[in-house]
């Protein structure tokens, strides 16, 4: 390895603790403030951002040296800092597989460091138009998958985007004006959409599976591309150790995304003002099938079926008898004795 080489290894580690350095950052801004929105305008949390964003420069500048299999291990390497970084601010939880999966990491590192043969320029002739077209069918198929896939998927793609970006820095000339050079159109919307994909799936999802898969599809695929399509070397005799260290970095990736250190790096769900519960006005009708027809009311009055209720009667006033004198009184018959009996006493 030149000169030249060593320098950019020494700025891809650099960048690797600032991805690790980030992450603890966000997760103390998280601790710090109430809801989402407040997280994400904490001074620290935009510290760490401007930490995320000097670690993709700096790849970007080292892959123009280095071969995209050994600056994306090394990224994904990032996560061994993460975890002990947070067990040392965080005070979180190292589990012993934890402990392992950062020694593999550093000792699968070194070997991919040294298995890295001399890289050469890579000629930007057709490359240019198959990278303008993946960054439009992944900006795509990354839409199409945040509103109708799970998770996994969104952050599978979220990391293939972040894995053209490496191809596509790889592959910028060393000589040009970046300001027309086709591949950097490509550039942005490779990283935009990565980065976007991989904040939705890290909302959706839980923390562990998603950052795993993420770190996988960043690694594997844009490393196997850069292998057969751009000319990334190998140090003769060294390709089966590279290939075992790259799958022991993949691994302890994945092992170390599913640590406790790790889920703390997530940001606190957002907060709601509680509503009082809620009146119903009306009772709510669905109807199935034709609408209902109204029917009047019948007007007639329905027969009695009890006993008639006894009407009261109203007693007759007596009639006002006549003041005397007003007209003459009625003839009355005249009184006559009652007849006695006539024969002596002895006829009794």
């Amino acid at each position: 390895m030149t000169t030249a080489g060593w320098v950019a290894l020494g700025i891809t580690v650099l960048g690797a603790l600032s991805y690790g350095t980030a992450s603890i950052l966000q997760a103390v801004a998280a601790r710090r403030s109430a809801g989402t929105v407040r997280t994400l305008g904490h001074p620290l949390y935009l510290l760490g951002i401007g930490c995320d964003v000097l670690a993709w420069v700096g790849s970007m500048v080292a892959l123009r040296e280095l071969a995209v299999y050994l600056v994306e291990s090394i990224l994904a390497g990032s996560l061994a800092v993460t975890v002990i970084a947070a067990r040392i601010v965080l005070k979180s939880r190292l589990r012993r597989r934890d402990v392992a999966a950062v020694v593999l990491c550093i000792a699968a590192l070194a070997v991919l460091a040294l298995s890295a043969g001399p890289q050469h320029e890579v000629a930007p002739g057709d490359v240019r138009a198959w990278l303008c077209m993946a960054a439009v069918v992944l900006a795509l198929a990354g839409w199409g998958a945040a509103r109708y896939c799970p998770p996994g998927v969104v952050a599978a793609l979220g990391g293939l985007c972040l894995g053209g970006a490496a191809l596509t820095g790889r592959s910028l000339p060393a000589a040009t004006d970046l300001l027309t050079e086709p591949l950097m159109p490509a550039l942005l919307a490779f990283a935009v959409t990565g980065m976007m994909l991989y904040a939705h799936a890290l909302q959706k999802g839980q923390v562990g599976p998603v950052t795993a898969v993420h770190w996988t599809a960043e690694v594997v695929a844009p490393s196997a591309v850069a292998l057969v399509l751009l000319g990334d070397t190998v140090r003769s005799g060294w390709h089966l150790p590279a290939a075992v260290a790259g799958l022991v970095t993949i691994g302890a990736a994945v092992l170390l995304a599913t640590a406790p250190a790790t889920n703390a790096m997530a940001l606190p769900p957002p907060t709601t003002t509680p509503q009082p519960a809620r009146v119903p006005e009306a009772q709510r009708i669905i109807w199935w099938g034709p609408p209902p027809i109204w029917i009047p009311p019948s007007r007639a009055l329905a027969a009695l079926t009890a006993p008639p209720v006894r009407e009261l009667a109203t007693r007759t006033a007596p009639p006002v008898r006549e003041l005397a004198g007003s007209r003459a009184d009625p003839a009355r018959p005249a009184w006559a004795p009652p007849v006695l009996h006539a024969g002596p006493w002895h006829d009794l």
